[in-house]
């Protein structure tokens, strides 16, 4: 079970309460100028602006508790530099290759861990990755048209993306995507794959068993099969418990068995 949330929200031209002063309030300040917010340094003009989001930056406790509950009590989320005890959402360490953005997010245990696997990660996804992402939505229409079938098209993306594909993130560039549509790589895989776990934890799947959940149109378990494993499957994935040994029809797409 994930214990937050994750979500991308927008704020561009949106009114954002930001309290307090000094080297803790300024880089939430930049954070929500970054992102296009409009800042308020006052509860009463941010809600008069229609806020609903809030950072406090006070370094007196009790006087940032006391903003806190003012500020829930008028339907505001608020963030509380320092003090995840008091926070309805945590802010992450962001990557930036705009559009992608990679949020890394510790729920507030700890933000240097956040920083470190950050800058980690900054090293491995390349600068260019933005532009392949835009490429590809750009691409939207014309995917539609080679692939109107949305399984068909979602499969196709899979192939291409993958390590070592047409369109893997980590080497390709925006000009692949053309190529790529010129003359789109085989279909994706389909039929049905069994896999036989080899215990509870979903860290014991090779990196193919990972990649073929991840892909899978059908998941088809075992009633043993636990949870976290379940888990790592695509979120809009059919899901199917099957008797042990019993062998599922193939539909279209790749239909995964699961067996404990």
């Amino acid at each position: 079970m994930i214990e937050t949330l994750p979500l991308f929200h927008r704020i561009a031209g949106r009114p954002i309460i930001v309290l307090g002063e000094g080297d803790a309030a300024e880089p939430k300040r930049r954070l929500v100028e970054r992102a296009g917010g409009v800042v308020h340094d006052t509860i009463a003009e941010g809600l008069n602006q229609g806020a609903r989001l809030a950072f406090i930056a006070h370094t007196d406790r009790a006087q940032a508790e006391s903003d806190a509950d003012i500020l829930r009590k008028a339907g505001v989320l608020v963030n509380v530099v320092d003090q995840p005890d008091l926070c309805d959402f945590t802010v992450p360490s962001i990557l930036d290759r705009s559009p992608v953005l990679v949020a890394v997010g510790t729920g507030g245990a700890s933000a240097g861990l956040a920083k470190a696997l950050r800058l980690r990660l900054e090293q491995i996804l390349p600068p260019g990755l933005g532009f392949l992402a835009s490429a590809l939505g750009g691409a939207r229409v014309r995917l539609r048209a080679l692939f109107p079938d949305v399984g068909e098209r979602r499969r196709a993306l899979d192939v291409a993306l993958s390590a070592g594909g047409l369109l893997d993130p980590l080497n390709a560039d925006a000009s692949a995507v053309t190529a790529w549509l010129d003359d789109p790589a085989a279909g994706a895989a389909a039929g049905v794959v069994e896999i036989r776990l080899r215990s509870s934890d979903p860290d014991d799947l090779t990196l193919r068993e990972a990649r073929l959940l991840g892909s899978a149109d059908v998941v088809c378990h075992e009633p043993d099969v636990a949870t976290a494993v379940l888990d790592r499957a695509r979120a809009d994935a059919l899901r199917q418990l099957v008797a042990p040994g019993a062998v599922p029809e193939s539909g279209q797409g790749l239909c995964l068995v699961l067996r404990s």
